[in-house]
C-alpha cells in the first residue's frame, strides 16, 4: 500500500490540544491522527457500509442529508 502525504491547516490551539491527547495516548500527533481517520472510517462503513474499488473524483462529493 502506498503511503501519500497530507498538509492541513489548523488552528494553533487545536494543535496544541490534540499533541497533548496523542502524547497521553503514546502517540505522536501522526499516529493519532490517522487513529482519528481509521475510527472515523470505521463508523462511516458501520452505517453506510463498505467503501469500495477505487474513489471517483466526480462521485467523491457529500451525499445530502437524511
Amino acid at each position: 500500500m502506498a503511503v501519500k502525504s497530507v498538509s492541513i491547516r489548523i488552528e494553533e490551539e487545536m494543535l496544541e490540544k490534540i499533541g497533548y491527547v496523542a502524547d497521553y495516548e503514546g502517540r505522536s500527533v501522526n499516529s493519532h491522527v490517522l487513529v482519528l481517520i481509521r475510527e472515523s472510517i470505521q463508523k462511516f462503513e458501520e452505517e453506510h457500509g463498505t467503501i469500495e474499488g477505487s474513489i471517483m473524483p466526480d462521485s467523491n462529493v457529500k451525499p445530502t442529508r437524511k
